[in-house]
């Protein structure tokens, strides 16, 4: 198997909801196409532009916002630091005065309701999330570059080779049983082993300070979705329910900022159904946030972003003497996982179904909250294939091609089985274990081969088929 070199800021980026996929990566393909356009020193001789969606970002890219981020990524802007609440009146301006600022700079006529298609019936082979951008000039001369969105924000032109990042890694890991090995070789933790990896691209400094600035923007997320009210967008009405039920959980409890937020929440004691509701919460809030073109991170997807926020909050509340490095351990050891799941199979749900999204989060939760925990090397590969074990098979049905439903609740339910598969794991001996993380990756392949294509973020199967658009969930 040729070498894959991922990071941990691979698997973690910064970005807009509501997909990894079908947001993210689009927009970062849109960023590459206005760098070729800008390259070809005949940017101000555009005549026009044309923008092409195949198969599933067509069928979905409406509700996923596809046609949005192609536009956002074309006028140079980033999904880091895109104010999100400039959104919709920018598209709106768009639409409006069918001018399109290329790199904020050249504007051209563009009408996004004729230069952006769907071709629906139209899918590529090489990949289900296919887009292709076509630039006429008025000498004549014409520009055509296609890309897919392969999950996780991850990017590919068309005719790139397809075999990773070529770093030069200490250890490197495309299975279980080779990160498993590192370790018993050296004695290392999965997340020092991580580490030792990170250190190939940054100093450790460097790579600390940059997961603490995921966690910072997971935990912003996260309490931004807590104290938002109101319906979703896109038409399914969908309430918004995190931040009712962060409420009537607090009670009359005051706070002033995230510090105070979490020590109301640290008071409120530790009971079961306590924890259980917090967990639900957490996912549900960075999920709605998603659904609302909000800032979150992917872990490993947008669908998926709420899973491991949630797990880590319940870490760091309910457990005691939690310290920064020990929220950066936990993040390399969720990354490794993640990273052993895309060389394996996939995290594309166009790929491979919603197993690919909620089943590799809650996988890679599982198993950093067994390590944080102080389980074993062998214990954190166990609550892995447990957590993923138990998500084979899950369909990606979006009803009216919104994140919305089923996507948010899954959040919760991913994180919840994350939960319960690391205490699975910290009460079991993995010399008893039956089935191997890298025998779930292999299986989780082999049925998202097997899986119709309708149940593939298509909206042409299941529930998005099944239940009425006039009807909300809530």
């Amino acid at each position: 198997m040729a070498q894959e070199s991922i990071s941990v800021f691979d698997i973690f980026k910064i970005g807009v909801g509501p997909s990894s996929s079908h947001t993210l990566g689009p927009w970062r393909a849109a960023q590459r196409f206005l760098q070729t356009l800008e390259a070809s020193a005949k940017g101000n001789e555009i005549k026009d532009l044309r923008i092409l969606l195949y198969g599933s970002l067509a069928k979905t890219g409406k509700g996923h916002g596809t046609d949005v981020a192609v536009l956002l990524g074309l006028s140079g802007d980033d999904p880091v630091t895109f104010e999100v609440d400039q959104i919709t009146p920018k598209m709106q301006a768009i639409a409006t005065e069918k001018k399109l600022l290329l790199g904020g700079k050249l504007p051209i006529d563009f009408d996004p309701a004729t230069n952006i298609e769907f071709l629906f019936s139209e899918s590529l082979p090489f990949h289900p999330n296919a887009l292709s951008f076509l630039a006429n000039f008025n000498n004549g001369d014409a520009i055509s570059e296609t890309y897919y969105s392969i999950g996780g924000g991850f990017v590919v032109k068309e005719g790139e080779v397809l075999d990773g990042t070529h770093m030069h890694l200490p250890f490197p890991v495309n299975t279980s049983e080779e990160l498993l090995h590192w370790c018993r070789k050296t004695g290392l933790s999965i997340h020092e082993v991580v580490m030792e990896n990170e250190s190939a691209w940054r100093s450790e400094k460097e790579t600390k300070e940059g997961v603490l600035k995921i966690w910072s923007v997971m935990r912003d997320c996260t309490f931004r979705g807590c104290h938002t009210s109101g319906i979703l967008p896109g038409g399914l009405n969908v309430n918004r329910r995190a931040a009712h039920l962060n409420k009537r959980l607090l009670k009359d409890k005051t706070y002033k900022d995230q510090v105070e937020w979490f020590e109301a929440i640290r008071q409120g004691g530790n009971s079961f159904q306590y924890i259980l509701d917090w967990v639900s919460c957490f996912a549900l809030a960075v999920n709605e946030e998603n659904a609302s073109f909000g800032r979150v991170v992917t872990a490993p997807t947008n669908g998926a972003a709420g899973v491991i926020p949630a797990v880590l909050h319940y870490y760091t509340i309910f457990h005691e003497n939690i310290t920064e490095e020990k929220i950066v351990h936990f993040m390399l050891t969720a990354s490794e996982i993640g990273s052993i799941f895309k060389k394996g199979a996939t995290i594309s749900a166009a790929m491979g179904g919603c197993q690919a999204e909620i089943g590799v989060s809650s996988s890679m939760a599982a198993a950093a909250l067994t390590e944080a925990l102080g389980g074993t090397q062998r214990q954190a590969l166990m609550a892995a294939e447990i957590a993923m074990e138990h998500h084979l098979g899950m369909t990606c049905d979006p009803i009216a091609g919104l994140v919305q439903v089923p996507c948010i609740e899954r959040n919760t339910m991913g994180a919840i089985k994350a939960i319960t598969a690391s205490q699975l794991a910290l009460q079991s001996s993995p010399d008893f274990a039956k089935v191997s993380l890298d025998a779930v990756v292999e299986t989780m392949w082999a049925t998202a081969l097997d899986m119709n294509s309708k149940y593939k973020e298509t909206a042409e199967g299941g529930l998005a088929v099944n239940i009425p658009l006039s009807l909300s969930e809530c």
